[in-house]
């Protein structure tokens, strides 16, 4: 392809709402264009990237025997009743002419699976996977970061379907196979991590996560392979022998106005891990009061999960108040009408430092036989330094960005929809069902926030829009113009995966917007034109050589 053909154009400067390098790139070197807040046109070369994306995809789905098809967008709003409410204001609803209902659709589990209700009735015709490569529609609240959170994003969405859990477990092992494939491919250094189910429900799930300093999840990986969001992350605790210990009597202290860890920490003059943080939450289940050592925090989604409901929300004065205390004095010492869960930890301290449930007040010397607890539980936080629950040896975090999410979803949809099959005896079973997605588009953002420098993207090859960029010099020397239009002609006879610019642009401006849009070689045609040489640069290093444009034709199938 020739520049001067194609529909393109860079800019000096990233646009003013652009936060992060993926953003600011994909804008400035014209391969994306926002039309709106968190939707974007793909341009020609974005476009280019974006095939090549979704075709080592396709090539991993399906050497895993996964069928691909494609559904519709635009959906019956009845089609997702059993979760609607569920979606809220995230689901773009409509109606028709007729009055009809319709939405956007956000996920596709639904769709599929009354797909395959329609279809297939018998064991012996099973066990499918099937997928799609489509636009999703998502009303973020928060559209930001470019293609990282989106309105309207890619996904590649799969659904399995087996007669039993041996069957599940070994399409989401080939799933995780094809996974670990697609992303080694496109070079990206991810870790595959335990995670949160979330909305999806079902059993467990691994999220596919690319390592980035701008990830919104935190991660707690260990080097022995072991991985999880820190909403799934499992603590190990210390147990600590509390025989020879003189529990102390409680005794209520005056502590004005002070209401913090830290301000307790300063007015007491003990460390934070003598204190019991009790946070209150309200829930499907009422008011919850959730204790952790004062020196962690707690995992709010390990807290949810372990009350199994579906929203928690920090209480309000006036709920803490129906409890039987106030905000920043909270304890689980005579509180009513209340669910006090504990962190584990919380079994191996004494003599520590708790709310009084009584404006500037503390109680200091507790212990448990004081507290009301109604259970203990893993809900604090894992941090860098605690120990692998896998090993024994110290965790670190890193941050993520959630590329690729796989799920043992079990019968919660199949049921709801009454989705089965007769087995071998002639008895209706359900289906037990698995769902897989990679966000594509985020994919795209992802590798370019692992690839890339202060001069602009650097592409892997596989999914490089051009492999090649021919940048002549000066293109009013006749030289050189016609030895890099004879190189191009050449190339592009065994490979169109070569770019030509041949604008009528400085030099400067031209190798510029080469390093900018990132391919993997940039060849300059300049002043050793008139003896058959040429500059080749390696755009990840941006090494340069000298060599014969007849030997760099001759070996450029090689590179």
């Amino acid at each position: 392809m020739k520049l001067s053909n194609m529909f393109f154009k860079t800019y000096r400067e990233a646009p003013a709402s652009a936060e992060i390098n993926s953003h600011k790139l994909l804008v400035r070197a014209g391969f994306i264009k926002q039309m709106g807040n968190g939707i974007f046109s793909y341009l020609p070369m974005g476009l280019k990237v974006l095939e090549k994306l979704k075709n080592v995809i396709r090539e991993e789905m399906n050497n895993a025997g996964a069928i691909e098809i494609q559904m519709p967008i635009l959906l019956p709003q009845e089609v997702y009743a059993n979760r609607i409410n569920t979606f809220g204001n995230t689901m773009y609803k409509l109606q028709d002419s007729t009055g009809k209902d319709f939405c956007l659709g956000p996920t596709h589990e639904e769709p599929f699976t009354y797909l395959i209700k329609d279809n297939i009735t018998s064991y012996k015709q099973l066990p499918v996977t099937l997928y799609q490569i489509q636009n999703k529609y998502r009303d973020e609240i928060r559209a930001r970061f470019g293609l990282q959170r989106a309105k309207e994003f890619i996904m590649k969405d799969a659904y399995s379907y087996d007669t039993d859990q041996s069957g599940l477990d070994k399409s989401f092992d080939k799933m995780k196979k094809a996974y670990t494939q697609i992303f080694t491919r496109l070079g990206l250094d991810f870790v595959p991590v335990d995670a949160d189910n979330g909305v999806m429900g079902g059993g467990s799930s691994i999220e596919f996560m690319v390592k980035a300093d701008i990830g919104e999840d935190e991660l707690i990986v260990c080097d022995c392979g072991y991985g999880a969001n820190t909403e799934k992350a499992e603590s190990v605790y210390d147990s600590v022998d509390l025989g020879g210990v003189e529990l102390k009597s409680k005794e209520l202290v005056s502590t004005p106005s002070v209401k913090t860890i830290e301000e307790l920490v300063s007015f007491l003059g003990v460390s934070p891990d003598q204190f019991v943080k009790a946070i209150a939450y309200t829930c499907e289940k009422g008011t919850v009061v959730a204790l952790v050592r004062g020196d962690r925090e707690i995992e709010e989604v390990k807290l949810r999960n372990n009350l199994g409901v579906n929203n928690l929300q920090m209480a309000t004065a006036e709920d803490i108040a129906a409890i039987g205390s106030v905000p920043g004095f909270i304890g689980a010492i005579d509180l009513k009408n209340v669910i006090v869960v504990a962190d584990n930890d919380i079994k191996n301290m004494y003599n520590f430092v708790i709310g009084a449930n009584k404006l500037d007040y503390h109680y200091k010397n507790v212990n448990l036989m004081d507290l009301h607890i109604d259970y203990f539980a893993d809900i604090r936080k894992v941090r860098a330094g605690d120990k692998c629950p896998k090993c024994g040896k110290p965790v670190k975090t890193v941050r993520g960005i959630e590329v690729g999410h796989i799920f043992k979803l079990g019968t919660r949809y199949t049921k709801a929809l009454e989705c089965k099959y007769l087995d071998e005896n002639g008895k209706e079973q359900y289906m037990i069902m698995g769902c897989y997605g990679i966000g594509v588009s985020r994919t795209l953002s992802a590798l370019v926030e692992q690839n890339c420098d202060e001069h602009g993207m650097i592409w892997p090859e596989i999914v490089a829009p051009y492999k090649l960029e021919i940048v002549v010099a000066n293109g009013k020397d006749e030289t050189q113009m016609n030895l890099a239009t004879d190189i191009y002609n050449k190339l592009i006879d065994k490979n169109d995966d070569v770019l030509l610019d041949d604008r009528k642009e400085s030099f400067g401006v031209k190798l510029n917007d080469a390093e900018l849009i990132g391919v993997p070689y940039i060849l300059v045609v300049g002043r050793g034109a008139a003896n058959g040489t040429v500059e080749l640069i390696k755009r990840s290093t941006l090494q340069k050589v000298e060599v014969s444009a007849n030997d760099f034709i001759s070996n450029y199938h090689k590179m």
